[in-house]
């Protein structure tokens, strides 16, 4: 037999021409190629099987590429694309860090490369029985909804006809409410916290409402404490007032917010009050705000929760009613 030679090999249509070379005294390597079409691909293996295999991998990924052009049609590839040029502009800075970080804690390592039309509801549903079974039903969700949009926006760009999330079976996670602290554990805190550096920001997050993440971005302005709303969606900054109310007031003397990171305080709160988080004090705020009979608007306009499309078109709070249900804000 000569040291070369050549055979054709057909494959998905197309025939390929395969070459034997030497590699060394008694081995060789296969050479299989096919450049015609706009094709243009050469598999190289020692063993000629594995080769005719990649080969048909190769073939039909090139297939997928000049069908899609220049849409990425792989998972992680068209995931990085969708982040990029849209749902960075879609959410919040903070919850597109959340999404990317899930994204590649999760789901870049279990899909990598995978084309999105080979992607089965059986992958899918592995992966989140994976997740879930850590004890993490939150994670699970998180994931889920996040594999929702990734596959709607493939939809959107014809790369695949039907979502395979649409036939995944999983229970919706609950979520744990925070829960009021008692008045007497209110007095625990700060009693607690009499000599701490960081006593009026446990002080802004009980007397406030503010979410944990909104407390950086508070200042003083006037007779009210102004923050970013960390919920508003599509990029859109909108920012909410609260009266600095009799309860708060004690506790801004030097007219300066110093705020500790979200870790120091929710160790704090937890190291003080062990079956309490730091969440806790936005649930007691709105809890005291209905015990002190604020006004319902007044109240989703302090802890930034949507009026509906009707209210938020149509309503418009002045400072004078924000700062007079404010008043009522006394225990």
């Amino acid at each position: 037999m000569p040291k070369t030679f050549k055979k054709e090999f057909r494959a998905e249509g197309c025939t390929a021409h395969i070459r034997k070379r030497p590699c060394g005294k008694e081995t060789f390597t296969y050479e299989i190629r096919y450049r015609r079409n706009g094709y243009n691909i050469t598999i190289t293996d020692k063993n000629l099987e594995n080769g005719k295999r990649r080969f048909i991998e190769a073939l039909k990924m090139a297939e997928e590429t000049k069908q899609y052009g220049n849409i990425p049609y792989t998972f992680n590839a068209f995931s990085n694309y969708y982040f990029q040029k849209f749902r960075i502009h879609k959410v919040t800075p903070q919850t597109f860090k959340k999404d990317m970080s899930r994204y590649n804690l999760y789901l870049k390592p279990y899909f990598k490369e995978k084309p999105l039309k080979r992607i089965t509801p059986d992958d899918c549903q592995r992966l989140l029985d994976d997740i879930k079974a850590t004890g993490k039903s939150k994670t699970t969700e998180e994931i889920r909804a996040l594999l929702m949009v990734i596959f709607k926006m493939a939809i959107a760009h014809h790369l695949i006809n039907h979502n395979p999330l649409d036939v995944v079976f999983y229970t919706k996670h609950e979520n744990e409410h925070g829960e009021a602290l008692t008045k007497e554990e209110e007095r625990i805190l700060f009693t607690a916290l009499a000599d701490n550096l960081y006593r009026s920001a446990f002080a802004l997050a009980l007397y406030t409402g503010l979410r944990p993440n909104e407390l950086k971005t508070a200042k003083i302005e006037g007779k009210f404490i102004v923050a970013i709303n960390s919920k508003r969606k599509n990029g859109k900054i909108e920012y909410k007032k609260i009266p600095i109310t009799k309860m708060l007031a004690p506790y801004l003397e030097g007219r300066k917010l110093n705020i500790p990171c979200y870790r120091y305080m929710r160790e704090k709160v937890k190291e003080i009050l062990p079956n309490h988080k730091l969440y806790d004090l936005r649930t007691t705020f709105y809890s005291r705000c209905k015990e002190c009979g604020i006004s319902e608007h007044a109240m989703k306009e302090f802890v930034g929760h949507s009026l509906g499309k009707l209210g938020n078109a149509y309503t418009d709070l002045s400072d004078v009613f924000l700062l007079r249900e404010g008043e009522k804000f006394a225990y």
